[in-house]
């Protein structure tokens, strides 16, 4: 089954019109810009979307070599390792040289960190919650899977 975006027509020329109003990358950029604003203003503890993710991912998984942080967060290497290299710098998360391969490092929380993540997580649940309240739950649930599929 196909889908057209609602605003469709032609131009005088024949052609198809374009209506960015009725885009999907332009939708998602502003569902997304509405998200961020949400979580700027209610995630608190000074975090960045990345840098919670990183913290996230790591209260998750454990320790893990930063290039495995980085594909698990979806952040390319030079991104991870900024985002790790600010959290070391706070104090949130230390690293120390991959025991199998010195090459790597791997990544981990430390105490201070594990706390931030404990105080921040309540504001993240509340921030999705928040960004998903104009949906009804079986919406929630299939605008979540929809994402899945188009991940």
């Amino acid at each position: 089954m196909s889908i057209k975006p609602k605003a469709t027509g032609r131009k005088r020329t024949g052609a198809p019109s374009y209506h960015l109003d009725a885009q999907v990358g332009f939708l998602l950029r502003q569902v997304s810009q509405r998200h961020t604003t949400i979580f700027g203003s209610r995630i608190g503890e000074d975090l960045t979307p990345t840098q919670w993710a990183a913290l996230a991912k790591l209260q998750e998984k454990g320790p893990s070599s930063q290039n495995l942080l980085g594909r698990l967060t979806a952040m390319d290497a030079a991104t991870i390792k900024g985002v790790v290299d600010r959290l070391v710098k706070r104090g949130l998360v230390e690293t120390r040289p991959d025991p199998e391969d010195g090459r790597r490092l791997v990544a981990a929380l430390t105490p201070a960190g594990a706390e931030v993540v404990a105080r921040a997580t309540p504001n993240a649940l509340a921030i999705t919650e928040e960004t998903l309240s104009p949906l009804a739950p079986a919406e929630r649930v299939q605008l979540l899977a929809l994402l899945e599929r188009l991940r």
